[in-house]
């Protein structure tokens, strides 16, 4: 079991104060890691440390914005300097925007990009040079099934998702020879609260994902801890740029024949 536990270990969660961020960086930190997390709101920061600290994990908090590569070179310098080092970097901060392609602004899609792509190359770049001197690292980006499919209304979300997957796979072709190795997990669809409004039974979009996914239900937060803490251990030190999904096994099946 030592080859799952990540004590002594510095892992960087951006955008990790909520939802499945939460989840990946409270599964890292029960497993031993130092916590670093990110995110551009002030309140929501605050509270998260509040959580990870009553939960009796070490958590420091950062606020900038992950796309402002100025702004993020000298938090990640003082990241470096606050806790000596960076083990692991999660790349999970994001945004999504729901609008028919049609009538999608390209100001709107380029945000999406900015934040859900250009913002982990940033941080992968500058966490990566620290990870290369030291010659270890383990780097893990939050794609999306809309890495590999699409769907109506989310474009921008997928164009970047799945950039996102290549981005994954170029940097651990590129990085493994300095023992970094970098994967991806590619969530399903979680009970979150965005998604409580509609986890409702006889709700269309409720009804759809139960009957996609072969395991029947939505998955949970925690479902992600053991993918991330996989991941950002010596358990994965041969694996290199796969994407995990986490899906309840929606990828895996064409669906049910609707007379089923």
């Amino acid at each position: 079991m030592n080859l799952f536990d990540l004590s002594g270990k510095v892992a960087v969660v951006t955008g990790g104060t909520h939802g499945l961020g939460m989840a990946m960086a409270e599964g890292l930190a029960a497993a031993g890691a130092e916590l670093a997390i990110t995110s551009t709101t002030p309140s929501k920061l605050e509270d998260a440390l509040a959580y990870y600290h009553e939960k009796g994990y070490k958590a420091t908090g950062y606020l900038f914005d992950v796309t402002d590569e100025l702004e993020a070179a000298q938090k990640v310098a003082l990241m470096e300097a606050t806790h000596g080092k960076i083990d692991i970097l999660v790349n999970n901060a994001g945004i999504i925007k729901r609008v028919p392609a049609i009538e999608m602004e390209v100001e709107d899609f380029r945000k999406v990009i900015d934040v859900d792509l250009t913002g982990p190359f940033i941080m992968s770049k500058l966490i990566g040079k620290h990870m290369i001197k030291r010659k270890s690292g383990k780097i893990i980006n939050i794609c999306s099934m809309m890495s590999e499919l699409g769907r109506d209304n989310v474009v921008a979300y997928a164009s970047a998702k799945g950039g996102l997957k290549m981005l994954t796979k170029n940097l651990a072709t590129e990085w493994a020879k300095h023992n970094i190795q970098v994967n991806g997990i590619g969530p399903g669809y979680f009970a979150t609260s965005q998604t409580e409004p509609i986890r409702v039974d006889g709700h269309p979009f409720n009804d759809f994902i139960i009957s996609r996914t072969p395991e029947g239900r939505w998955g949970n937060p925690e479902d992600l801890a053991g993918t991330a803490i996989f991941l950002a251990s010596d358990a994965s030190r041969f694996i290199n740029g796969q994407i995990i999904y986490v899906d309840g096994g929606i990828l895996a099946t064409i669906g049910k024949p609707a007379h089923e």
